[in-house]
């Protein structure tokens, strides 16, 4: 069973499982994809950072009262940012993927940023950009392309960081919840502090 299917994880915890997915787009015909190494949980109507707080519905944010795996990306500014529903109609919440490790198609992402290395993923508009997400891709399932999560292959984490999310200001408590997760000593996660692990924070596979 996938964690977005799990109904007796919380929001966080689905945050924390999906570090080590691989994100994968197909896209004009072209393959990218990479390892997710940050997210942040949104805590929908309680979460007064979270689109749905309070229960606001509109147009815009319909995903996201939609089934569990739906994906939600929404336009700010010149990015479009990646999410995914974690739980129903009732409990609109999801999960912002913030960060990726690129893995497949590095090139492709590479010309889509513009840029090489750490800053072609380490960011949820860089992402987005590298893997050629776009409105289009709002609304449709994460188990299904376009873009996908692919449920057989995942990478474990050696430690998980849980931090403050990123630009919540003056939202009370919800500026300081722990609410952020990241894969502790990988150089993608965004605004990273700390020394890069030598094996960017995975676990050794075992053959």
């Amino acid at each position: 069973m996938n964690c977005l299917n799990d109904k007796s994880l919380t929001t966080e915890e689905i945050a924390e499982s999906l570090l080590g997915s691989l994100l994968v787009s197909y896209k004009d015909g072209q393959l990218t994809s990479g390892w997710i190494v940050e997210t942040e949980a949104y805590l929908g109507k309680v979460d007064e950072a979270c689109h749905t707080f309070a229960g606001k519905q509109t147009p815009r944010l319909m995903s996201m009262y939609q089934d569990a795996g739906t994906i939600y990306v929404y336009r700010m500014h010149t990015h479009h940012l990646f999410n995914v529903v974690t739980r129903s109609s009732s409990e609109p919440q999801a999960v912002l993927i913030r960060a990726i490790e690129p893995h497949d198609g590095e090139d492709i992402q590479n010309i889509r940023r513009g840029k090489k290395g750490i800053e072609m993923t380490n960011g949820p508009g860089k992402l987005a950009k590298a893997l050629g997400i776009t409105m289009d891709d709002n609304g449709t399932g994460v188990y299904e392309p376009a873009v996908m999560i692919d449920p057989k292959r995942k990478k474990k984490p050696v430690m998980v960081e849980k931090t403050a999310r990123i630009g919540i200001p003056n939202k009370g408590k919800w500026t300081d919840e722990l609410l952020r997760f990241s894969v502790k000593g990988n150089p993608y996660v965004s605004r990273k502090k700390g020394k890069t692990e030598i094996d960017y924070g995975w676990e050794a596979v075992l053959n």
